[in-house]
């Protein structure tokens, strides 16, 4: 099964998401610094309100009506851009656990997985051998060979092993939910064929 299975956890896919909008409020953050004029005009040469963004030696803002211009609000744009910054690195570190998360709970349900196979496998030949033993009791027994007391013996061992294999294989379901939940919802050819990889940040 490929890793990317995990991006279609639904808690990997919320915080990639989370992680875009942070991005996005970076570039918005940004955005405020620059006034919103048209930097080019017809065939790609400097513009009319770019030209008149400056006056005197270029140095010092144009208080043009059309152009609008956040020169005093720099202070306010400078603190919401060191905000989003810091949303975007608390994202990213919230992403990354999340897929350190992702990665433990697979890891961990693969590994138990391969102890329930072996556990029931296990149990499964005790169920066979306390079954043999009750048939050899009862042979016994009608031969006049043991008492009656044998047989309920060894059926009392072969009802406990058989109570014991259903709770390894009730427990070994529940460990294929858990392992299904973890991978985002199983895996088969045509669901990794749509998986979505991730997106650049």
């Amino acid at each position: 099964m490929p890793s990317d299975l995990l991006f279609r956890r639904p808690d990997v896919v919320a915080t990639e998401h989370n992680l875009i909008a942070a991005n996005a409020n970076i570039g918005a953050a940004r955005a405020a610094f620059f006034p919103s004029i048209s930097l080019t005009g017809s065939g790609g040469v400097a513009g009319s309100q770019l030209s008149r963004l400056f006056t005197g030696a270029g140095t010092t803002w144009s208080f043009e009506p059309e152009v609008s211009i956040p020169i005093f609000t720099a202070g306010q744009n400078q603190g919401n851009l060191d905000l989003a910054k810091a949303q975007k690195t608390i994202q990213v570190a919230q992403y990354e656990k999340t897929i350190q998360t992702a990665f433990r709970e697979v890891s961990d349900a693969l590994a138990a997985r391969t102890t329930y196979v072996d556990q029931v496998r296990a149990q499964q030949q005790l169920v066979d051998a306390a079954a043999d033993s009750v048939r050899l009791s009862t042979m016994l027994f009608k031969a006049g060979v043991s008492n009656y007391l044998a047989v309920l013996t060894a059926q009392q061992t072969l009802y406990s092993a058989q109570q014991t294999l259903l709770t390894l294989k009730q427990a070994q379901l529940a460990n294929l939910v858990t392992l299904y939940k973890a991978l985002g919802g199983g895996w088969n050819e045509r669901t990794i064929a749509t998986t979505s990889a991730p997106r650049p940040l």
